[in-house]
This record gives C-alpha cells, sequence and structure tokens, in this order.
C-alpha cells in the first residue's frame, strides 16, 4: 500500500500515544533504575512516646511485643538510633524531611492553636518517592503540616488507637495488583497517654488509650502495676508504677498491629520485596522523658527488616538520627535526588554492620513542644560526652499540659520529694546554661561537668562542634551566641 499522507488528526493522535509511552516509560523505569528492576516496598511503622527499652528484643524483662522481636531477629536493631526533638509534630517533620526542624519551619505542635507548619520549598519523603513512581499512603497518626508539603496519594482510613484495624485496612493497598512499588506511612496514637483516668481516685493512672471494651482484633495484654519495671529516671512510687502498667498496655497492643500489618504482606505476596522499618517519634509520655533531650526523651528503638538482609538479628551501634531516615529510604529505594540536600545521610551502608566507627557523633534541635513551651535546646552527642545547650536557662523548663497533670509528677509533688529519679525535682526544673555528661560513667545525666575545670578543654571542643553543626545546618538560634 502507497504511503498516505498525514492529517492533522492523525498527528495529533501519534503524539498524545508517544507522550502517553514515554509517561509509562517515566513511571515503570524511574531515574536510576534499570529497566525490569523489582523496586522494594517500604512500610514506615512509627509509635507514639515508646521508649527504646520497653521491647522484649531491647532486653525487657516483662513488656510483651514478639511481633517487633521477630522483625529484630530478621534484620538489624540499633542501639543508638535518636530522635532530634522529642516533641510529636517537630519530630515527624523531621523524620519525613530529612531536616532538621530548625530549618524546616515545624518548631512544634501543628495541631489547634500551636499552628506550626512547614515552609513550603521542603521537598518530603512522599512527594520526592511519589515522583519517582512509587504509590505512597499514610494511615494513622499525621501531625505535620501543610499537607502540600507531606502529601500523600492515599490517605487509608482508620481509628490510630486500633492498630490491629488500621492493619486491615492496609490490605487493598498491598493486593491492588499495581506494578509500582509502594511507601505506607503507618503511625498509631498508641503509646500516648489519653483516654482520662483508669480510676476515680485523685491521682488515678492515664489510661494510654486503653478501654474496657477492648479494640478490633486485639487481644489485650495487661500487667500488674507491682510487675512492671521503673527505670531508673522515674520514682518507684505506687502512682508511677500504675500508670506504667497502663502504657505497656498500649506498647503491646501496637505490637499487635504491627503483627497483623506482616501478616497482611505475606498473604499478599509482598512481604519477601518489602522493608520495614520500625521507630518511634520520641520517648515515653513522662516527665524526664518526652520533650527532653536527656536520654530517655531522644534515645529510641529503630528496626530494620529488609529482604536479604545477611546478618540477622544484629544490634549495630552507630549514632543515627531521624534526620537519617528520609535520606535512608530514598537511598534503599533507589531514588535519591541530585538536586536536593538532606541534613541528614543515609545510613544503608551499616545495615550489615554491628559496629559502625564512622558514625560516632549526632545532633539534637528542641525549640518548642506546645505553643506555651518556649525553650530551645541545643545538643551535640557523642559515644561518651554530651553537651546540652539551653538557650532559654533563666527560665522554669516548661511542662506539657499531659505531663503536668500526670498521676507520676502529681504523686512527687504531693509527697513533698526532693528526688525525682536519679535527679532531683529542682535540677529538673532549674536547667544551667551549659550540660555536661560523661555518659560512659553517669548514664543518667545527673553530674554537670560543664563547671568543672578538669573538663574545660571537653566543653570548648564540644560548643565548637555544636555551633559548626549550627551554622552547616542553618540554624537561627545560632545568633544568641553572640549576646551571652
Amino acid at each position: 500500500m502507497a504511503n498516505q499522507p498525514m492529517t492533522r488528526r492523525d498527528f495529533v493522535r501519534s503524539c498524545a500515544a508517544g507522550i502517553s509511552a514515554l509517561t509509562a516509560a517515566s513511571v515503570a523505569t524511574p531515574t536510576g533504575q534499570a529497566a525490569g528492576s523489582r523496586r522494594p516496598n517500604i512500610v514506615l511503622i512509627v509509635s507514639d512516646d515508646h521508649g527504646r527499652g520497653d521491647l522484649g528484643c531491647y532486653g525487657h524483662p516483662v513488656i510483651r511485643t514478639p511481633n517487633l522481636d521477630r522483625l529484630a531477629a530478621e534484620g538489624v536493631r540499633f542501639t543508638n538510633a535518636f530522635c532530634t526533638t522529642a516533641s510529636c509534630s517537630a519530630s515527624r517533620s523531621v523524620i519525613l524531611s530529612g531536616l532538621y526542624n530548625h530549618y524546616n519551619g515545624q518548631y512544634g505542635h501543628q495541631h489547634d492553636y500551636h499552628h506550626f507548619i512547614t515552609f513550603d520549598h521542603v521537598r518530603s519523603l512522599p512527594v520526592l518517592l511519589s515522583q519517582d513512581g512509587y504509590r505512597t499512603a499514610r494511615i494513622g497518626k499525621y501531625h505535620v503540616a501543610p499537607d502540600e508539603v507531606y502529601k500523600f496519594d492515599v490517605h487509608l482510613p482508620g481509628n490510630d488507637r486500633s492498630p490491629v484495624q488500621m492493619a486491615d485496612n492496609c490490605r487493598k493497598l498491598f493486593e491492588a495488583g499495581d506494578e509500582r512499588p509502594f511507601l505506607l506511612y503507618y503511625c498509631t496514637s498508641d503509646p500516648h497517654r489519653g483516654g482520662g483516668k483508669a480510676n476515680d481516685l485523685p491521682y488515678g493512672p492515664d489510661r494510654f488509650g486503653n478501654r474496657a471494651q477492648g479494640y478490633p482484633g486485639v487481644q489485650e495484654v495487661t500487667y500488674r502495676a507491682e510487675d512492671v519495671l521503673v527505670p531508673d529516671y522515674l520514682p518507684d512510687i505506687p502512682e508511677c508504677r500504675a500508670e506504667l502498667a497502663q502504657y505497656c498496655q498500649a506498647v503491646s497492643r501496637f505490637d499487635q498491629g504491627v503483627g497483623r500489618l506482616v501478616e497482611h504482606l505475606k498473604n499478599a505476596g509482598q512481604y519477601d520485596n518489602t522493608i520495614l522499618i520500625y521507630i518511634s517519634d520520641n520517648g515515653i509520655a513522662f516527665p524526664g522523658a518526652k520533650t527532653t533531650v536527656y536520654e530517655p526523651g531522644i534515645n529510641l528503638p529503630c528496626i530494620v527488616r529488609r529482604p536479604g538482609q545477611k546478618n540477622k538479628g544484629i544490634a549495630c551501634d552507630a549514632l543515627v538520627n531521624w534526620a537519617d531516615l528520609t535520606p535512608t529510604i530514598l537511598d534503599l529505594a533507589g531514588a535519591t535526588p541530585r538536586d536536593y540536600e538532606f541534613h541528614g545521610r543515609s545510613f544503608k551502608s551499616v545495615l550489615e554492620r554491628q559496629h559502625a566507627p564512622d558514625w560516632d557523633t549526632t545532633y539534637a534541635s528542641h525549640t518548642f513542644h506546645e505553643i506555651t513551651m518556649y525553650y530551645p535546646m541545643r545538643v551535640v552527642r557523642e559515644r561518651r560526652f554530651k553537651l546540652i545547650w539551653n538557650l532559654a536557662h533563666g527560665l522554669d523548663y516548661p511542662f506539657a499540659s499531659d505531663l503536668w497533670a500526670a498521676a507520676t509528677w502529681q504523686g512527687t509533688l504531693k509527697r513533698g520529694s526532693k528526688l525525682y529519679g536519679k535527679r532531683t525535682v529542682d535540677a529538673y526544673l532549674h536547667r544551667p546554661r551549659f550540660e555536661l555528661y560523661d555518659l560512659q560513667n553517669d548514664p543518667h545525666e545527673v553530674k554537670n561537668l560543664a563547671d568543672d575545670l578538669q573538663y574545660k578543654g571537653e566543653l570548648e571542643r564540644l560548643q565548637a562542634r555544636l555551633k559548626a553543626f549550627q551554622k552547616r545546618t542553618k540554624d537561627p538560634w545560632i545568633v544568641k551566641w553572640n549576646y551571652e
């Protein structure tokens, strides 16, 4: 047949077909990916106010977390993983942006009257992965803003206190039959405080989300106050024990959600191509942990289970923090952007290693929790020494509303106790400008060495490191060095 001249309509159809083919190709072979390669799914699991020691795989002798323990046995758990701020919204902004919150703009809580939000120039993990061919979905607690910056393709429904039901609501994502890999951001509100008091006593314990009727699919695990383990930074008083029993129940409930999530991944044939990362946003919701930059507030659980892990069940001592999560996930997904920089760095290289000598320092940057809680702190933390700079040291240390009302704190005040755990009540409320601790010899951070002339060299060395960190990450609060 002789060639026929192309009409205008044929030309338009031809162009449209070409554009469609290019679009399909850009999805099938994202930047840096060879055709035919299968990229991993990513499931990022975040609990709310969960301490590092409060899992079986981290050595807790009482609390039951068999599903998280299995993930650790199949992968790697980090013994020196840190949030960069022990506050829910601010920490989650760091998790999803790879930027310290003094730079990304989310200085404190996002919700209600607090109204802190991330600057619109920030490019978040879900946006970057979506641009590189991933399906992105979130379920449960969100707590960051604005939506345009932290945009997910799909918001799955679910009660964030009902972790098994949340996992059930993820099945359609796993079974969609879509060849594109997915990112799932699965965030519960367990074991955060909430739900009222467990009894009518004046200093009754918080329920931590527990309720008499339970939650769908959950086999509640209860704990007796006399059986719980009271960590050294908390007071061993009846009010604290009663609250810890409630907290432990919420942790075990959260663990069952993780178990159901894994079950659905396996049933959908996705488990063997899925990386699961478990972290907590900050330390437990007790005075002495959450909202502080002491170890119980920022040293957190981190478990990474991935297909092909050779050294299974290892503990890695690298000092990683939540600013490293977005760069790490993008690296694992083969989606690292060429034209954008993060404050954190990928720790993919240490996932098979127990000791990581080139990961010896981490930093923290806290400014607000609630809108009334202005108390900026900056931290440099090495394996042995730790320096805290309390920029507003002239103020009393501010309390989160739920922590002030907590039976544990009110019970301490009722007794007129001078001690709160290993620390004095006065030392907790009134902080000096600098706190310098030798963690090797003082793991509970009670002996401040900042004014000890013997440690003047260490103090000055760490101050210089802190200034360099602030300069490198464009921390506006660096100006405070100039007038005090």
